[in-house]
């Protein structure tokens, strides 16, 4: 038994146990070990195809009926994990909320030969919680339901779990992850568990399947050499986004994230008409750097109006900060904070997109190629291409692709 384990996730719904899951089985699985995820949630949708059990009210802690469905669910899911283990599995995971003493103390009961790790899943962002809520809301099970309905029925369905939630505090195995910042709160190890060097370095490491950092399409301020502004695309510009639509058409994207401009969100919008379902969320953390005084001016006439800001600028441009106004330093924070918000809200195994802007695309990028802070605004950001990113614990890939030529690549992945 020396090389099987069981990985326990806990927490509350919406965050992050199910995408914390998919990234260790993945990983794992990479690395030659034979993993599987156990899912209740999967299970319960599975043997409920009429999505009775996707009510709120099927999770109070006083609806016996509920009570006791979930139950045989969470056995279910113990004897399947129990059965792969018994046979050539290693790592099982049991992805469900596994919130009580009592559920964990079953878990225990039933892997005694096996060691357990318990993994507790927090997130104290608020901003980022309501965006998954939201996304939640859109999911499948609550198909029947308007978005509002399902998003009221899926916090109360929080709030029933809630009023039984029991945080780990004496399992001998224990880890508290902040799912959103990807960071390990505490731990607590009481032997020797096989694998766990990885599963920390895995925890710990933001994982890209497959990103696509695209720029929005061309605008008039574009056409004019204008900084900043909300200026909306050009009809070349709106060919570019119907290119780009063209060009994923066939890879599903269920998320694309821009900013708050216009222009990202025109862009966005023939892209996700062509998937469905897909969900446009915009972020005012990938908003493009302010220009302060110099917004809404050409080029030329900051050279010709505001010199001291040219001459100032030039030498210096990623510490350079605009009067009443960003620069790429000041900016750097907030775009950090958006990638969190993109990692968190996606799902591990799957594609996701951001259309933003030159400056912020900048930023995006450099956190993964590691560019030294005086390269990072010379960073070519073309508009009739598109950066492919690829992060797992193995290795990182990157290119520029550019979409008019051929669909792409990726559709069977």
């Amino acid at each position: 038994m020396r090389w099987k384990l069981v990985i326990a996730m806990v927490g509350l719904p919406a965050r992050g146990k199910s995408t914390m899951a998919r990234k260790l089985c993945r990983t794992l699985e990479l690395d030659g070990v034979h993993a599987r995820i156990f899912n209740n949630g999967q299970l319960r949708r599975q043997l409920d195809p009429e999505e009775r059990t996707s009510v709120a009210e099927f999770f109070a802690a006083d609806n016996v009926v509920g009570q006791q469905l979930r139950e045989q669910i969470a056995r279910m899911s113990i004897e399947m994990a129990q059965a792969f283990l018994a046979n050539d599995g290693q790592v099982a995971i049991l992805d469900a909320t596994n919130i009580t003493k009592k559920r964990r103390q079953a878990i225990t009961r039933a892997f005694q030969r096996v060691p357990i790790c318990f993994v507790e899943c927090l997130n104290a962002d608020d901003e980022a919680l309501e965006a998954n809520l939201e996304r939640k809301a859109a999911l499948p099970e609550f198909q029947g339901m308007s978005l509002e309905k399902a998003l009221e029925s899926f916090v109360q369905r929080i709030s029933h779990y809630e009023a039984i939630y029991e945080p780990l505090d004496d399992e001998p195995n224990r880890i508290l992850v902040d799912s959103f910042d990807s960071c390990i709160l505490q731990e607590h190890i009481s032997e020797v568990l096989p694998y766990y060097d990885r599963i920390r370095d895995i925890i710990t490491t933001r994982v890209v399947r497959n990103l696509f950092l695209v720029r929005h399409g061309e605008t008039f301020y574009n056409l004019e050499d204008r900084i900043g502004g909300d200026s909306s695309l050009t009809e070349k510009g709106q060919e570019q986004a119907e290119a780009l639509a063209e060009h994923f058409a066939t890879v599903r994207i269920p998320i694309i994230f821009t900013s708050n401009h216009r222009r990202t969100l025109q862009t966005a919008r023939p892209i996700a008409d062509r998937q469905k379902p897909c969900s446009i969320i915009a972020l005012p953390e990938f908003n493009e750097i302010h220009a302060g005084i110099c917004e809404h001016l050409t080029y030329e006439e900051v050279r010709q109006q505001l010199p001291q800001v040219a001459r100032e600028r030039g030498p210096n441009k990623y510490h350079y900060i605009y009067p009443k106004g960003e620069g790429y330093v000041s900016m750097a924070e907030r775009v950090h904070r958006g990638l969190k918000k993109v990692f968190y809200l996606n799902n591990y195994d799957e594609n996701i997109m951001i259309v933003g802007h030159r400056a912020v695309n900048r930023m995006i990028l450099s956190r993964f190629l590691s560019r030294q802070e005086e390269e990072i605004p010379y960073v070519y950001m073309p508009q009739d291409r598109y950066y492919h990113i690829r992060i797992d614990p193995h290795k990182r890939s990157f290119e520029l692709v550019p979409y008019r030529s051929a669909p792409a690549a990726w559709a069977g992945w």
